[in-house]
């Protein structure tokens, strides 16, 4: 496979906490290793037990993450939940970009439409959309990581989430994992060029 086209751009997929964006976004790394590479996030939050600096997100201290916001080092920011930071760094984008390869973003919803809204038609919006709220929340228990009071207050951002899908480019429906997975290859080899 080749690209025929200049790679400096960015594919973001965003959606709700349990809609599957994780598991697209693994499988396009695999697909396209030569052509794209993960965005990490910096974020304020302690790491879980499995995380690693560098490699799940760039763990700053809360007063460290203020900094870097004050001094202009954020492409986007947010403070997603109470106290906790997440952000994309320049230059996270631009160390992806001296590889030659576009940038991958596995990113909370309003994240997304930050980078989209700064980047315009260099940046291709994917919402992936859960069946429904329902299977969201038996899909966020399974995972068994969450306390209850912090699975409630997931479903409820993931309410207002579900709000935005429209202002994305492409809603992908996750009903279908299978299907999920081979329509996002499509869209990015289309957004990408990349040919056989």
């Amino acid at each position: 496979m080749q690209a025929t086209a200049d790679l400096r751009k960015l594919l973001i997929f965003s959606a709700p906490s349990g809609a599957g964006k994780t598991t697209i976004v693994r499988h396009l790394l695999n697909t396209f290793p030569d052509f794209i590479e993960f965005s990490v996030s910096a974020t304020s939050r302690a790491p879980r037990p499995t995380e690693q600096n560098g490699r799940d997100y760039y763990f700053l201290t809360k007063d460290e993450f203020l900094q870097k916001i004050h001094r202009g080092e954020f492409v986007e920011w947010e403070e997603v939940y109470k106290g906790a930071y997440y952000g994309t760094l320049r230059s996270e984008i631009d160390r992806i970009f001296q590889k030659g390869k576009a940038v991958i973003f596995d990113i909370d919803v309003v994240g997304g439409l930050n980078l989209k809204n700064q980047y315009g038609a260099n940046a291709l919006a994917v919402f992936v959309k859960p069946p429904s709220l329902e299977v969201l929340k038996e899909r966020l228990q399974q995972r068994n990581t969450e306390t209850p009071e912090k699975l409630q207050q997931r479903l409820s951002k993931a309410e207002k989430e579900m709000q935005y899908a429209s202002l994305f480019d492409v809603c992908l429906e996750n009903t279908d994992l299978h299907f999920a997975l081979k329509k996002a290859e499509q869209l990015v080899k289309s957004f990408l060029h990349l040919s056989e």
